[in-house]
């Protein structure tokens, strides 16, 4: 990609399709070298032919002359069947010195990677108006992503669209669950195209979110602003209107101040200089929106709108004993939010509390850092959290001090970076890890009846978990997943080396 100017600015290019090198997506393993060696087969009529040299002879030509090895192979000189390609199981399997992963092309529905100019820590799903429940193909996803560069002021707030995203397969095994035109089949040979508008942002983007709209709606009004936020590695979090970006790449023609555009609509300086990671937007209208965010020295405030803009408030929310790692509004209860730390804690509050106290806690949740955690929109009394340990919990929040964990997870091998639920499925959820994995769960698989007793451990491994749906590997260093609201069970994740987007047939 090339580089980009500091302020505003557009581009059209193509986006690298093609699989990451010595890596890739539930891959399987094979010899770089040396696989494809023919076998020998022992002749199992040598014997015979020895002994009735006569008989061989006379009927090595058919009766109009033609050798009959011309029509008939030898046997040595068949080919040996390909055997299966070995399915990689990342903590149990290593790559060896002659051998790479292969990505199997075959279990996703489409799947396509982008490289960047710098690497985007976090990002957020942007709607559009091209409606709910999008099953065709090609597809467009739009995003919104803030930059990690080597030099603070050559950080940016981008967004990106992503159109011409074709399927990955043509033809095979797995049908169309989904139901999908076939129609659309001519879309995939086009190249995946890529545009973008970015404005500056100084220091690097910690974590970034888009203001929520409404379900089964597209973009508000022209005359409404679009707002994302962006937590920076200098202690400030930036409000900005991208809806003048995401028109221009919408609108021929359309023009925008681009001075205005990089000019946030707010700042809070609530934080100090004190970073953080830790930022979510209530799940309400436009006339009350709500702001919450936390640092690594434990506070979190709350920012409102108001008829004229927005105003932090001063009084931050303190329980957390150490840095605030992730925040979530209820999705039922537009007052209480719940909020995760080093401290190993998960805390429940509610806004009207006096005193500025969490209302209950899960005290540990972890054994270590809680770094993400997620509600359920679909299920609002479940919660998930992801540690440090690598491990992934469901809570039960109607039952938290009986029971605690009502599920836990042990398959990462590194601290989880993201968690996110599936925003139609409640019982389905996406992670990820600092092992360079993207999981896919489905807390309603069973082991079967017939497969209880049986052990399916690997060899030297343990046990994979039923509900574990699919891994996708061949990302470096992944630290956020999310599900886009409107193409059912398609997952972004992004990493050190780009964006992926992907399809499986497993979701």
């Amino acid at each position: 990609m090339s580089k980009r100017p500091a302020e505003a600015s557009s581009s059209t290019q193509t986006i690298d399709g093609q699989p990451f090198a010595k890596a890739g997506p539930n891959a399987s393993k094979r010899e770089i070298e040396g696989s494809n060696e023919m076998g020998e087969f022992e002749d199992a009529w040598e014997d015979e032919v020895e002994e009735d040299e006569d008989v061989v002879d006379n009927a090595e030509k058919d009766e109009d002359g033609m050798d009959i090895d011309e029509v008939i192979p030898a046997v040595e000189d068949r080919e040996e069947p390909t055997p299966a390609p070995k399915p990689y199981i990342p903590g149990l399997h290593t790559l060896g010195q002659d051998e790479e992963l292969e990505a199997d092309e075959s279990v996703y529905h489409m799947r396509h990677t982008m490289r960047v100019n710098w690497p985007c820590l976090s990002f957020d799903v942007l709607k559009d108006n091209l409606g709910d429940e999008r099953r065709r193909f090609p597809a467009t996803v739009s995003i919104v992503a803030g930059t990690q560069a080597a030099d603070m002021n050559k950080n940016e707030v981008v967004v990106y669209k992503m159109s011409s995203l074709h399927k990955t397969q043509r033809d095979g095994d797995n049908s169309d669950s989904d139901g999908e035109d076939d129609d659309d089949d001519d879309a995939l040979d086009e190249d995946p195209i890529i545009e973008f508008r970015s404005i500056k942002h100084f220091g690097g983007v910690n974590r970034i979110r888009a203001q929520p709209l409404p379900p089964s709606t597209g973009l508000p009004p022209v005359s409404q602003p679009y707002f994302v936020a962006s937590w920076a590695e200098t202690g400030k979090v930036h409000i900005w209107d991208v809806r003048p970006l995401m028109e221009s790449m919408e609108v021929p023609g359309y023009t925008y101040d681009k001075a205005h555009a990089s000019t946030p609509a707010f700042t809070v300086n609530s934080h100090g200089r004190a970073e953080g990671f830790a930022m979510d937007w209530a799940a309400s209208g436009p006339s009350s929106l709500r702001l919450l965010t936390g640092d690594i020295h434990s506070k979190i405030y709350l920012t409102t709108s108001t008829p004229t803009g927005f105003n932090a408030l001063s009084q931050p929310f303190t329980s957390h004993t150490s840095s605030v790692e992730d925040i979530q509004w209820s999705p039922s209860e537009p007052t209480v939010f719940s909020s995760c730390s080093a401290d190993r804690t998960v805390q429940i509050w509610d806004v009207r509390s006096k005193g500025r106290k969490s209302v209950a806690a899960i005290d540990p949740a972890h054994e270590s850092d809680v770094n993400v955690i997620s509600w359920n929109r679909l299920s609002s009394y479940l919660l998930l959290s992801g540690g440090d340990e690598g491990g992934i919990k469901v809570w039960d929040l109607r039952n938290i001090k009986k029971s605690g964990c009502w599920h836990p997870f042990s398959w990462h091998q590194a601290p989880i970076t993201s968690v996110e639920w599936h925003p139609t499925e409640d019982s389905i959820f996406a992670a990820s890890g600092a092992d360079n994995q993207v999981t896919l769960w489905d807390l309603a698989v069973e082991q079967d009846a017939d497969e209880a007793g049986m052990d399916d451990t690997p060899e030297g491994g343990k046990d994979i978990p039923s509900q574990l749906l699919f891994q996708h590997l061949g990302q470096k260093d992944v630290k956020e997943i999310h599900w886009h609201p409107q193409i059912p069970g398609t997952v972004i994740s992004t990493a050190s080396d780009g964006f992926n987007v992907f399809k499986t047939f497993n979701v």
